[in-house]
């Protein structure tokens, strides 16, 4: 932004200790001149006009030597002044120094201010507390650009492929390559879906409403039942009523992404996902947790990147597009909740969504209901 030219902040350190300097002198003299008076070394006569009684070569002497002394006062206070000002203001030069590296992309550039906690050590701190989350986010941004590039140029190229074909290949049955290409056009589009989708979390653009996080959870598992069936899972729901608020639309997205994704990476056979909610006075809790196999907790830590999958995880066919979780987490954040995995002891995952309360509806629980 534009601004006038003024003067720096040194400048001004400088002129105020040199008149602080100025100041204490001149009320040093003053006093020294009322003792004087009180003392009998200046009178006034009758015509009020001054007159030196005894010690007069003192009161002669005194008022050039006054005068020197405050024109030393005065260079001392812009020399000492505009000295300490420098020093005291070296740490702001840094910081400045490293605002402009900043700004010019470079964002690897820490302060590291020397010294003990002051307050231009608690704003480089803050600084390159700052500069290293917005390094961290630039980077994860970066990493999902080059994932989604990939991603998408995957369905695109298998569809020139499968044209290039065709064009090369005109006796070839025309039913398998457009069910091939209806397949890859499906993928494509599931996968502009779910990055439109995570943008519009991201970006916060939803109205909140009061909200009953259990019956959206009854609802995602109702939905994915069949799904669940299809793949020999048994779900189990349950739990208490869990009042929040929220946007309906994206709190149902999340508990559709983590059922879905607890019935995709579960065991081959005889898999369980266990969905349940709780109510403190603190928060309202959904906790999805399904069987499967052996998980990590490095592992567990990176599930929610975008495009992160466990490959030894996940079902045949049924990869999806690998932003399940990632979606998940962004939605979570988006409502100033918390997302965590655990790895189970036995094999699978606990995924636990913690949200804000809102007021109580009602304390009934739930009865388990389970599905196979």
């Amino acid at each position: 932004m534009g601004r006038a030219p003024g003067l720096s902040v040194r400048f001004k350190l400088t002129l105020s200790y040199a008149g602080f300097l100025m100041l204490a002198g001149g009320l040093l003299l003053a006093a020294v001149g009322a003792f004087l008076v009180r003392e009998g070394w200046l009178q006034t006569n009758d015509e009020g006009a001054w007159r030196v009684t005894p010690g007069t070569d003192f009161v002669r002497g005194f008022a050039p030597v006054a005068a020197a002394v405050m024109v030393f006062l005065l260079v001392f206070g812009l020399v000492g002044g505009w000295i300490l000002a420098g020093r005291m203001l070296a740490p702001l030069d840094r910081i400045t120094h490293a605002t402009r590296t900043a700004a010019t992309g470079s964002l690897s550039h820490r302060i590291r201010l020397p010294g003990r906690q002051n307050e231009f050590a608690e704003l480089a701190d803050a600084f390159d507390t700052m500069l290293a989350r917005v390094e961290a986010h630039v980077a994860e941004q970066q990493r999902f650009a080059a994932n989604a590039s990939h991603e998408l140029r995957t369905p695109l190229a298998i569809s020139k492929s499968l044209l290039d074909v065709a064009h090369t290949d005109p006796d070839r049955v025309t039913g398998e390559l457009v069910e091939r290409l209806r397949t890859v056009n499906t993928r494509a589009i599931d996968l502009t879906e779910a990055l439109l989708l995570l943008s519009r979390a991201e970006g916060r653009a939803f109205a909140r409403e009061h909200l009953d996080l259990s019956l959206l959870a009854e609802e995602a598992t109702e939905t994915l039942l069949p799904f669940a069936e299809q793949h020999g899972v048994t779900l189990e729901t349950g739990g208490d009523v869990a009042p929040t608020t929220g946007s309906p639309a994206l709190l149902l997205q999340l508990t559709t992404n983590l059922v879905h994704n607890a019935v995709v990476h579960n065991l081959p056979t005889g898999g369980r996902v266990w969905v349940r909610t709780h109510a403190r006075s603190d928060a309202v809790m959904l906790t999805v947790e399904n069987t499967g196999e052996h998980i990590t907790p490095q592992l567990a830590a990176t599930l929610t990147e975008p495009f992160r999958r466990g490959t030894d995880r996940v079902s045949a066919g049924h990869g999806g597009v690998g932003l399940g979780l990632a979606i998940a987490s962004t939605i979570t954040q988006a409502h100033d909740g918390r997302l965590t995995l655990t790895p189970r002891p036995a094999g699978g995952l606990r995924v636990t969504v913690e949200l804000s309360p809102a007021h109580r509806l009602s304390s009934a629980y739930r009865k388990p209901h389970t599905s196979a």
